[in-house]
């Protein structure tokens, strides 16, 4: 079905970098999200009074409240398509995220309502009815809820999107809740005993939880979270594959929506290569990342020596000599001043994000104590700092 839909709803669905085809892709999953809930709204607040159940009613005021999701998701997908403008030259992206911040919140809230109800429920029971033709309209209601939030996984992951995957959430959520409903009926029916507050109360704890879990999984690209360590890879890969760039290092990539990011990084090349040379390379590499990666990219080059043995004798030992004292560090950018009774090794030091000052310090005593053990003329100057890959160091 989710194959069939895409195939005849969406022009050009395979080039999903294209943001129209983002757009279409969200606006055909909001339009589906909001007839499902709809549709089954109706049908268990229909269930729910017949059977004077809150959970049952409760969990159909959670799909019309997912219907609104659905309509918000719709309002962020259109408005995140919106060009870039004066105020926005990286676009309008993010509205995606904020898009999906909403309907978590709106999750918390209807949970928070459930949570209220269910406590009456306890305090003051009510006589349920036990109704077969009920629990096989609520379980065609978890086929529903089960399809669709599997219908917003495959789109969320094929084009990215943070909205997608929160009504992936949701559903699961709804569908745990839906049988949890389920049960409560059931044992009623069969023992007599009424649950149905208590069942409320755990569908109310489940809608909150995921609401959360959304928030969550929201705020974090909102903040400004690390680079993947897969998206690292592809962008150093990508870089690293022409020729005259020799290896990369400090990677800074800024989030403004899915699909559109603006990066940096520097680039290392040889030292006895033409400048201009080493230009062009660069600049090919800037127009090529915005053309196939969709990426606006800017290339720092780092000249490195080359062919000086000397040098290279000493970012060997340098370089072994770090791992033996931290494998988890990493060093770039080195560079060696010599003079008559000194050898200056300057250079800069990746070190994981939990380092303190006091590790910074000893880690900077222990490398110059080593190294000096190789040769006394040996002074490093090292400048301390953490990367931004996601794990980076760990």
């Amino acid at each position: 079905m989710t194959n069939f839909l895409v195939k005849h709803l969406i022009k050009n669905y395979e080039d999903v970098d294209q943001v129209s085809v983002r757009t279409a892709y969200g606006v055909m999953a909001s339009v589906v999200g909001i007839l499902c809930n709809v549709l089954l709204f109706g049908v268990k607040m229909s269930v729910g009074l017949v059977l004077h159940s809150i959970s049952v009613m409760a969990d159909g005021f959670n799909n019309l409240s997912d219907a609104g999701s659905s309509v918000i998701s719709f309002m962020g997908v259109k408005l995140a398509s919106k060009p870039a403008d004066d105020e926005h030259p990286f676009g309008h992206g993010r509205m995606e995220y904020i898009a999906a911040l909403v309907v978590s919140f709106l999750v918390i809230e209807v949970g928070f309502t459930f949570l209220k109800d269910a406590i009456t429920k306890i305090r003051e029971p009510e006589i349920l009815k036990f109704s077969a033709i009920s629990i096989v309209i609520l379980l065609l209601s978890i086929g529903v809820k089960l399809w669709l939030g599997l219908f917003n996984r495959k789109l969320g992951e094929k084009i990215n999107s943070q909205v997608m995957m929160a009504v992936f959430t949701d559903s699961v959520g709804d569908v745990i809740a839906t049988s949890a409903t389920i049960l409560s009926i059931v044992v009623y029916g069969v023992t007599g005993v009424n649950i149905d507050g208590f069942v409320g109360l755990g569908v109310a704890l489940v809608v909150m939880w995921a609401g959360i879990g959304i928030a969550r999984d929201t705020l974090e690209p909102l903040l400004g979270e690390a680079t993947s360590a897969e998206d690292y890879e592809r962008l150093k890969t990508f870089v690293e594959k022409y020729d005259g760039i020799v290896g990369t290092h400090d990677m800074i990539v800024h989030n403004y929506g899915p699909g559109r990011s603006m990066a940096s990084i520097h680039a290392e090349v040889p030292n006895n290569v033409n400048i201009e040379e080493s230009h062009e390379i660069i600049d090919r590499i800037e127009r090529e990342a915005k053309n196939q990666l969709g990426i606006f990219l800017v290339v720092h080059m780092d000249p490195i020596e080359m062919k000086n043995e000397q040098v290279l004798e000493i970012r060997k030992i340098t370089e072994d000599t770090l791992a033996e004292l931290d494998e988890n560090a990493s060093l770039h950018d080195l560079r060696v001043v010599e003079g008559k009774e000194q050898i200056n090794i300057i250079f800069d030091v990746i070190v994981p994000r939990n380092y303190t000052k006091e590790q910074k310090r000893d880690l900077n005593l222990r490398m110059n104590q080593k190294m000096k053990e190789v040769d006394a003329r040996y002074a490093l100057v090292i400048t301390m700092e953490h990367g931004y890959i996601a794990n980076e160091g760990k």
